[in-house]
């Protein structure tokens, strides 16, 4: 037993679970947890942005790039709904974020006093955007709750989770006993007799395809085996770019991927919600379908497939790998090279403008350096034409689709890995939701590079008002600052870019420099990437 404060608790608890930043705004709700931030010294590194919804997007870009959990804490109330769209963000992708928010004195939650940032049933709305939420309702109950917030991020399917705790019992002292850390229990290990069976179909396939996503992630190598045994196409949009590198034949994206739907019999799904080939591509009975993934409820979802295997992706892929030892195909690389000349022959034809762009920045930035976009029209076509090499590399919205979550991820991602370069990529629109953090960038000296397309509009629904309803524009136009002077008053670096090349020039002196650098990039309209991003059914009715 110590005597401590509840926010000394939870602080205590946080780093015993190896938490070393919080993404964090102070406010009267939260004292007590910044006197223990404060107490604690170097064990936790607080980084306070200038808006908590940036709080929770650095939260999710340090998981996203590391893989750990991201942690942020906020106040009550307007604080915490200033970060639902970042919670709903996690919850699409997968992310381990947790988020901490304060309350409202534990005795008066619920009653409708309009206290200061009171909402209705805080507790439901977490409930409603995370995986487990729970109150903390006296320092006696931190350790346990603590450790089940971390085994819910550690086990089954990685999302969110949630931590509410008054400030009374933040501020309450008292003798607390914290627990040991409890390790989330292991995956369930892959059922024998259905890898037996998965790997019986894909040795008799005769066009088979694997198709991957962040479930994926940390299973590279044994995902690589099982494809090269099978000369496998891996197929990916968002999630899973960057598993298998862009290098290899094998690593094919969505529109690639489009064309070989039509003549494959078995696809196995790893870690992936297999939403566009299930639902626009079309099945039938000519096609069997393996599901590998830890969410049982996934697998089913949207149809049911020839063979459902609950399991770790490492571990199932490892182990049909092993059934598969002897059973090799013969080598696509031809074709496959031939396919993927095909694929981006076509995308540099129908968006060239967008390619070329994206060429520029993948010619500079590294192997290993991260790239997040941003919901613009060069963010667009990068689902399918900015070649990936690492996992964690590419980070994206999901099917949230969050315009504006781009340049404060980014700077968690830079957070969480300060040893590789991080460009965020937005357009003037979106950028504009976070602009405030580049105080954030020079404050903290997080070396991020945004490279922000300025056309002068929500140019996506500029172009629909204009192609699809009558040219009738409204609420679309944009009076943006001039960005690379708005970039020198936080003493960043701002440039201007006119030209691909021009980009990449000023994107490789970026990444020389030390500190923030603001790249703008001045476009006119774009070609429409819709046409060739969403792709008709091939198969079934």
């Amino acid at each position: 037993m110590t005597r401590m404060t509840g926010g000394r608790a939870l602080v205590e608890m946080l780093t015993r679970h190896g938490v070393d930043t919080l993404f964090a705004l102070p406010g009267v709700q939260n004292d007590a947890l910044f006197v223990a931030l404060y107490d604690a010294g170097e064990a936790i590194r607080v980084i306070h942005p200038r808006h908590e919804q940036a709080a929770a997007y650095m939260a999710f870009g340090y998981a996203r790039a590391s893989g750990k959990v991201g942690a942020y804490a906020v106040v009550p109330g307007p604080g915490l709904l200033n970060t639902t769209a970042a919670l709903a963000t996690a919850y699409a992708t997968n992310a381990p974020v947790l988020c901490i928010s304060g309350q409202i004195p534990s005795n008066l939650i619920g009653r409708g006093f309009g206290l200061l940032h009171e909402v209705p049933d805080q507790l439901a709305i977490l409930r409603g955007l995370t995986k487990w939420a729970e109150r903390i309702n006296h320092p006696s109950e931190t350790g346990n709750l603590v450790n089940e917030a971390f085994r819910q991020l550690g086990q089954g399917r990685p999302r969110p989770v949630a931590l509410e705790m008054p400030l009374d019992i933040m501020a309450l002292e008292g003798e607390v006993a914290l627990p040991a850390v409890a390790p989330p229990s292991p995956p369930p290990p892959p059922d024998p007799e259905l890898i037996a069976q998965a790997a019986k179909l894909l040795a008799g396939a005769r066009q088979p395809m694997i198709y991957v996503g962040t479930g994926c992630a940390d299973s590279s190598a044994e995902l690589l085996a099982v494809a090269e045994m099978l000369q496998a196409p891996v197929v990916t949009y968002t999630g899973g770019k960057g598993i298998l590198s862009d290098r290899h034949y094998l690593a094919q994206n969505l529109l690639a991927g489009h064309d070989l739907w039509r003549t494959t019999d078995v696809v196995l799904a790893v870690g992936t919600r297999f939403n566009q080939p299930q639902t626009r591509w079309g099945l039938d009975a000519d096609i069997k379908v393996i599901r590998i993934d830890l969410d049982p409820v996934e697998i089913t979802r949207i149809a049911r497939p020839t063979i459902g295997i609950v399991a770790d992706a490492r571990e199932a892929l490892a182990a049909l790998g092993t059934a598969l030892a002897g059973k090799e195909h013969a080598s696509r690389r031809d074709e496959l090279d031939a396919l993927k000349s095909k694929t981006m022959a076509r995308l540099e034809e129908t968006l060239g403008p967008q390619c070329e762009y994206l060429a520029a920045i993948r010619a500079e930035l590294p192997d290993d350096g991260i790239y997040v976009e941003d919901l613009t029209q060069v963010g667009y076509v990068g689902r399918l034409a900015f070649p990936v090499y690492r996992p964690r590399t590419y980070i994206h919205s999901g099917y949230q689709g969050t315009l504006g979550f781009s340049y404060a991820t980014a700077l968690g991602a830079k957070v969480a890995r300060p040893d590789v370069p991080v460009v965020s990529i937005s357009g003037d629109g979106g950028f504009m939701y976070n602009v405030q953090e580049l105080s954030t960038a020079a404050l903290h000296g997080i070396d991020v590079v945004a490279i922000v397309f300025a056309d002068g509009a929500y140019g996506n629904v500029r172009r629909m008002q204009k192609n699809d309803y009558g040219n009738r524009l409204i609420g679309v136009d944009l009076l943006n600052p001039n960005f690379p002077k708005m970039a020198d008053s936080y003493g960043i670096a701002g440039v201007r870019a006119q030209s691909p090349e021009i980009l990449r020039r000023e994107l490789a002196a970026a990444l020389k420099r030390r500190g923030p650098t603001l790249i703008e990039v001045p476009v006119g309209e774009m070609p429409d990437p819709w046409p060739t991003l969403m792709m008709p059914r091939v198969r079934g009715r």
